[in-house]
């Protein structure tokens, strides 16, 4: 290899972000295993590769022995001595075996090593890169389908969207765009594996941020997210500012802001409601759509029950129990339901 070569490799080492010294070691390692195995030799050697001229020695190195037992790695006293006198036993003595026509074979063996220690590399940056984003929310294009796992092109990785992780029902097309949240970056042999979600309550959170303004800046936060991907969600929210509706900052100017997120996740309900330090008020909100008469706490079980109107009481409950799951899963606290009809057969 001639100095123009070495040049060529040390540049573009520091354009992938390799220290120069590192890829060279890693050269130096791979001549050793290309020495042994294309001259078939059993030696211990030590190749030395010059950084400024290119130049390559290959030297065997033998330790010294009083008797010769394994000559491929052995060197009699006498011998050294003849090399050296200061030799002494158990030195180790270093003789030139480089190959004629090694130079062909080096050149062919560092160019392998420099494209595998660069894409070695690209992955460690993508890696850093998406391990850094994780529960952050990514926009990629669907580039496949394969045994229903969806993979989603980022630009520079590929990730992937496993069907426990896809909302029920919905469909994904070659070319379709899609946002996703990062929920896990692995590190494999072949590169990073990143897996994302479009069922994750993080996701739905995260839309919100880039939808308003008054959550990115801090002025809403975002208390609880509940979820059941693809039919409904609840979200609680409470403003750091009075003269700031949460809620309304949220829906946006004619519903504009919400409408996004739910055209996003392709139809799925979203109820946001108002975030309350008392638990009671939360709970009475948490259960919107419906209107609630009231609320007993039992703060040590964490439970409560609720009295609704009679004609609410269906939209209480919601299709399923879906509505007073969400709730429950959005306070925290177990909610039981009842009509006023009922509690004045069977009082609190």
């Amino acid at each position: 290899m001639n100095a123009e070569f070495m040049q060529a490799f040390e540049q573009l080492g520091r354009e992938k972000g390799i220290a120069p010294e590192v890829l060279f070691d890693a050269i130096e390692a791979a001549l050793i295993s290309a020495y042994k195995r294309n001259f078939s030799s059993a030696q211990n050697v030590r190749v030395a590769l010059d950084r400024e001229t290119g130049e390559i020695h290959v030297y065997a190195r033998k330790s010294v022995v009083e008797e010769v037992t394994d000559p491929r790695l052995e060197i009699s006293l006498a011998e050294a001595k003849e090399i050296d006198p200061r030799y002494i036993l158990e030195d180790v003595v270093e003789l030139e075996v480089t190959p004629k026509n090694f130079g062909r074979i080096a050149a062919q063996t560092a160019k392998q090593v420099v494209v595998q220690r660069i894409r070695e590399a690209e992955r460690g940056i993508i890696y850093e890169e998406y391990s850094n984003r994780e529960s952050d929310i990514v926009t990629g294009i669907v580039q496949r389908i394969e045994a229903k796992n969806v993979f989603v092109d980022l630009g520079k990785a590929e990730a992937i969207l496993q069907p426990s992780e896809q909302i029920p029902g919905e469909v994904y097309r070659h070319s379709d765009r899609i946002k996703t949240y990062i929920i896990e970056v692995k590190k494999t042999t072949k590169g990073p594996q990143i897996l994302v979600s479009r069922t994750h309550p993080g996701l739905l959170k995260r839309l919100f941020e880039l939808e308003v303004p008054e959550i990115h800046d801090g002025v809403v936060e975002i208390k609880s997210v509940a979820r059941e991907p693809g039919l409904r969600s609840k979200i609680a929210v409470h403003s750091r500012d009075e003269n700031v509706d949460p809620v309304g900052a949220c829906v946006g100017h004619k519903g504009m802001r919400v409408q996004t997120i739910v055209n996003e996740l392709k139809g799925e309900k979203i109820d946001i409601v108002k975030w309350n330090a008392d638990p009671a008020k939360y709970i009475a909100n948490a259960l919107s759509p419906a209107k609630v008469v009231a609320v007993d706490v039992n703060e040590t079980e964490k439970a409560s029950r609720v009295v609704v109107p009679d004609y609410q009481l269906s939209l209480a409950i919601g299709k399923e129990g879906q509505n007073a799951r969400l709730a429950a899963k959005l306070t925290g606290w177990k909610i039981d339901i009842k009509s006023e009809s009922q509690v004045q057969t069977a009082p609190l």
